[in-house]
């Protein structure tokens, strides 16, 4: 784990992002310091998973920067983990959940050499915190939604990264896997991993999250959650399509 928290754990200055002639982020600056858990919000086709990607070095910047723990997007290798949506992944690939987890401690070995009694004892012991170690021989196209996504939650945990990166992990979800899901958070945030969250539901991001980011192309605010979901600045963002409720709970209108 980083040491020096004077750094920050993801610096981003002025990122441009465009796909054809239309940007998908427009000059975003935000300064996320280490061993707190962000979640990104905003509409769809917003740009979020757009600056998840960015940040992991995916996606060329047209203009900008992105430094994780003050080293370049491009050069920060081992020091994020990726937990991508999961439509981006081939489920028919013949693999088992144990196998999955496994691919994330591949960084650590050598290429020459078969995972060590202690790779698979981290393995172990990721299944356990995401409550799939019952699955382990399993293949991956044979789970439910949500527990392929606890699989690859599990396979981020054995990368033992400092900054995790989810794109919206609670999307589709049942209640226990929702449940696994935060409990994995929560213990990662504890250990003093940084979290970076892509979530659509706006009822539960205050409570989710220390911090929101909103985003609509740019960044609308960056802060608490009390700052951050302000009706009128989400009616704003959101362009009036949305219901506000008691409190800060609000959520998107569908259409």
């Amino acid at each position: 784990m980083a040491t020096n928290h004077d750094i920050p754990a993801i610096e981003v200055k002025n990122l441009t992002v465009s796909f054809g002639p239309r940007p998908a982020l427009l000059d975003i600056s935000v300064r996320i310091e280490q061993g707190v858990s962000v979640g990104i919000i905003g509409p769809n086709g917003a740009g979020k998973s757009t600056f998840i990607k960015a940040v992991l070095g995916f996606v060329k910047p047209d203009f900008g920067t992105v430094k994780i723990l003050g080293f370049p997007a491009t050069q920060a290798k081992g020091l994020v983990a990726y937990v991508p949506q999961r439509g981006a992944v081939d489920w028919d690939y013949p693999i088992t959940v144990a196998e999955v987890a496994m691919m994330g401690r591949y960084g650590h070995i050598p290429w020459w050499k078969d995972p060590s009694r202690s790779d698979w004892q981290i393995v172990q012991e990721a299944l356990e915190m995401v409550r799939m170690e019952e699955f382990r021989d399993r293949q991956i196209g044979q789970l439910s939604g949500g527990q392929q996504q606890r699989v690859f939650m599990a396979r981020a945990l054995t990368q033992g990264a400092d900054i995790l990166l989810l794109d919206e992990p609670f999307a589709g979800v049942d209640a226990a896997t929702e449940r696994a899901i935060l409990d994995v958070l929560d213990r990662a945030k504890k250990s003093g991993r940084t979290l970076l969250v892509v979530h659509h539901d706006l009822t539960t991001a205050g409570e989710y999250f220390d911090l929101l980011m909103l985003i609509k192309q740019r960044l609308y605010a960056y802060g608490s959650p009390e700052t951050v979901l302000n009706p009128g600045l989400l009616s704003e963002v959101y362009e009036g399509k949305l219901r506000v409720f008691s409190g800060l709970k609000a959520q998107e209108e569908s259409g």
